[in-house]
């Protein structure tokens, strides 16, 4: 579903004085709810945008069959244990709100870290816009970042792992 899309819905459910409507596509689910008026008789509108996640469960329930067939030919299978292991040994930063990713506190500044960087409990890792408010994200942990696992400007939700950090 394209953003004009969106926003046309958006001010039909405006218009309507419908409280609450959901779409949802096999890629999508979007849920428009429309609160209480507030000041002014103005309606605000919330979107939110969510994964449907049973095409991927379709996708898990139709890999175990191939799965046996690539351990009958050889044992590629061991690799793909040492790669969760390695992850183990790293803790997670993770989002305390829905709302949008930001590595820097503005377009023309630096990003707060970078993969390599030392981090403390009190490091600014990143910011998360929610409602029109920044929100800094810090490390709550000592350690090395190892890996981002987020896009600049894209949307995250609550515990979405944004950091890999190693404490050694």
């Amino acid at each position: 579903m394209k953003s004009s899309e969106i926003q046309e819905l958006i001010k039909f459910v405006a218009k309507s004085g419908v409280s609450e409507v959901e779409i949802e596509d096999k890629d999508f689910k979007i849920t428009i709810k429309t609160p209480p008026y507030k000041r002014g008789n103005q309606p605000t509108v919330e979107v939110i945008r969510q994964e449907v996640v049973q095409p991927q469960q379709q996708q898990a329930q139709q890999a175990p069959v191939a799965a046996p067939q690539a351990q009958a030919q050889a044992a590629p299978a061991a690799p793909t244990k040492e790669a969760p292991s390695e992850d183990a040994n790293y803790v997670t930063i993770k989002s305390p709100m829905i709302g949008t990713f930001y590595r820097k506190p503005s377009p023309d500044k630096p990003n707060y870290v970078s993969v390599g960087d030392e981090v403390k409990n009190e490091t600014v890792v990143c910011v998360i816009e929610a409602m029109k408010l920044f929100n800094e994200i810090e490390a709550e942990i000592s350690g090395k970042i190892v890996k981002i696992l987020v896009d600049d400007g894209s949307p995250v939700e609550y515990d979405q792992p944004l950091f890999l950090v190693d404490p050694s």
